[in-house]
């Protein structure tokens, strides 16, 4: 099985979970069969290339993704391609995969993809002062 985790690194399961699973660095792929980890860049038009992270995630066979919180669109985008979301994922990418290993995190359906998620998303914008 094939699990992916948005990064705000480039290495690997020692990078921290990207919590804008959108526009992240990278996803680090880990194959559970092989323990193999790769990295895929996050070359979706959120950061002006082509398509969308789960048609990405679609392209490499990932089956699982593991984030910290998502939108109703990008839900029904992943059951779209039949890739499972679980949120609640934080600290590094090994946290994540050992937290959803041991059935810690949350399987993310269109009941609880937040509202809140897209509040936490543009919660930085409050700091933009406009003379």
């Amino acid at each position: 099985m094939k699990i992916c985790v948005p990064s705000m690194g480039k290495t690997g399961l020692e990078d921290q979970v990207g919590q804008h699973f959108g526009k992240v660095l990278n996803y680090i792929m880990y194959d559970t069969e092989s323990s193999e980890v790769t990295v895929i860049p996050n070359t979706s038009e959120h950061n002006g290339g082509v398509g969308l992270p789960p048609e990405l995630m679609s392209q490499n066979g990932v089956n699982v993704m593991l984030c910290g919180g998502l939108g109703k669109k990008a839900v029904a985008m992943f059951e779209k391609y039949g890739i499972e979301v679980f949120v609640g994922a934080h600290g590094t990418i090994w946290d994540a995969l050992k937290a959803w290993e041991t059935g810690k995190l949350q399987k993310a359906t269109m009941d609880n993809a937040c509202s809140s998620h897209e509040h936490h998303d543009h919660q930085h914008s409050h700091d933009h002062h406009h003379h």
